[in-house]
């Protein structure tokens, strides 16, 4: 009974495999049909894409070959212009070099008939000159010269005053406007014109304190002046003492340095030193203020730290009794006011005028005149080119380059020709009135020659037998370039020449 239930059991499985066999056999047939006909239909479709996008290439290809067909058209009719206007265009070039030629052979045949014309005419020339000179009896040259001489000698009166009336009109024009311009900015300067002159004579409240500041065996005196550099001169005149140096700080340190040691009373060498060093302090705090002081007062407000320190030695040097910082500072107030009536640079103007005179607060330590050294210290701190060139001209060490030059010269002038601002010594003024009849007198010609106007005038008296009118004229331009020259003035010199023929007859 088991053995048949196991034969029904594997009966029926494998009935039921064989079924699942054919089942399943029967699905995967019917999935490749549906596929197959999905991929067919897939492929009609592509077919008929391609198809189209063939179409549609094909029509776009034959659109780009009939452009490309056009523009070729274009470009050989465009092509056959070009040739046609350049064929043209040789045609004309080829008439135009033609006539050229023709010109060019009739300028020629032009040329040989001016050159032999031009040569008969110098022929006709020569032969009118030589029956001239056989007629007359005088040379081409002799004849010329009689010609000169006659004309010479009739308008000679004429052009003279001529002359004379044109100098005059353009010097009292130039003068009038210069005047104009100068009067106004000395007007507007208001500035005190008291000169603090250093002073070298120290002034003591008694005789007793001479003996003091010598010391036993002259210690102190010697103290004092190793350390400061100065001679104290210790004479006879009542109640004062000479403070003798080169150096002006030195003599002031000297002169501070004094004040304290007799305000103190204690006068050794150890309390010169200390007062010496305190006097030293201060001089250069005062030098520093005081160049601060001018700079401000201007108002300038970029000038290096040197160069303000060196205006401030200014202070303590004086020329011809004026003292050298006021000076600047009113030529840079003048050199302003000037300028801005001229239209020119104000403020480099003002600059220049300030710092013309640096120099001179090295020039005992150095060797060069001031323009040279103030030049040299200018450029050391970087001030600017057209200021130099303002400074080095005011002298006329150097040529004027700019208009501010002309501007701070005639600043300078000014400041030092005003009456009072300078006092020069009697040697020296008759010093420069003797060169300047010396001068004068060595021109051929002069008979005497006068230094008059305190020196701004000189008047020459000429031999009217030696120098005619003419000669007069020349005269006085050439003395005034000598005196431009040769000598050194402040302001100005008005040279006068003067020719006077006196006719003497006696009646008997």
């Amino acid at each position: 009974m088991e053995d048949i239930q196991i034969i029904l059991v594997s009966a029926l499985v494998l009935i039921g495999g064989a079924l699942g066999y054919f089942l399943r056999k029967i699905i995967v047939s019917k999935k490749a049909q549906a596929i197959e006909q999905i991929i067919k239909k897939q492929l009609e479709e592509a077919k008929s894409k391609s198809s189209e996008l063939i179409l549609k290439a094909q029509e776009r290809a034959a659109d780009l070959l009939g452009k490309a067909a056009a523009e070729e058209k274009e470009r050989k009719g465009q092509l056959l212009k070009t040739e046609e206007r350049l064929v043209k265009k040789e045609e004309i070039l080829e008439r135009q070099s033609a006539e050229i030629r023709t010109k060019d052979e009739q300028n020629q045949a032009l040329a040989k008939e001016l050159e032999t014309t031009k040569n008969e005419i110098a022929n006709l020339k020569n032969e009118v000159i030589a029956q001239l000179e056989k007629i007359s009896g005088f040379s081409k040259d002799e004849a010329k010269e009689v010609i000169l001489r006659d004309t010479r000698e009739r308008y000679q009166k004429e052009l003279v005053q001529s002359l004379e009336k044109l100098e005059k009109d353009k010097r009292e024009e130039l003068e009038k406007k210069s005047l104009e311009i100068m009067t106004t900015a000395i007007q507007r300067l208001s500035r005190s014109h008291v000169a603090d002159v250093t002073t070298t004579a120290f002034d003591l409240k008694s005789e007793d304190l001479k003996g003091k500041i010598i010391g036993r065996e002259g210690r102190n005196i010697r103290a004092l002046e190793r350390l400061t550099g100065v001679e104290l001169i210790i004479d006879e005149t009542p109640d004062s003492l000479v403070i003798s140096s080169f150096d002006p700080v030195r003599r002031e340190v000297a002169k501070v340095a004094l004040g304290k040691l007799i305000a103190d009373g204690r006068i050794q060498p150890a309390k010169i030193e200390e007062k010496v060093e305190e006097a030293k302090q201060e001089i250069n705090k005062r030098t520093v203020e005081e160049g601060e002081k001018a700079a401000h007062e201007l108002g300038i407000y970029n000038l290096p730290k040197e160069i303000i320190q060196l205006l401030g030695r200014l202070y303590f040097r004086s020329s011809f009794g004026q003292n050298v910082l006021l000076h600047s500072i009113e030529t840079a107030y003048l050199a302003s006011m000037i300028a801005s009536e001229l239209g020119l640079n104000v403020e480099v103007a003002k600059k220049a005028g300030l710092l013309h005179d640096i120099g001179k607060s090295i020039d005992y330590e150095a060797e060069g005149s001031h323009v040279e050294l103030g030049r040299k210290i200018l450029k050391k701190y970087g001030i600017e080119e057209e200021i130099i060139k303002a400074v080095e001209s005011h002298h006329e060490e150097y040529p004027f380059s700019t208009s501010e030059s002309f501007v701070v010269a005639a600043a300078d002038a000014i400041s030092a020709a005003r009456p009072g601002a300078r006092r020069d010594t009697l040697e020296n003024y008759l010093k420069r009135l003797a060169e300047l009849e010396k001068v004068a007198v060595g021109f051929k010609g002069v008979k005497n020659a006068y230094a008059i106007s305190a020196g701004r005038e000189l008047r020459i008296f000429v031999k009217p037998e030696k120098i005619d009118d003419f000669g007069a004229l020349q005269l006085a331009r050439d003395i005034a370039l000598k005196i431009e020259s040769e000598l050194k003035y402040p302001g100005e010199i008005k040279v006068t020449v003067v020719r006077e023929t006196r006719a003497v007859e006696y009646a008997k």
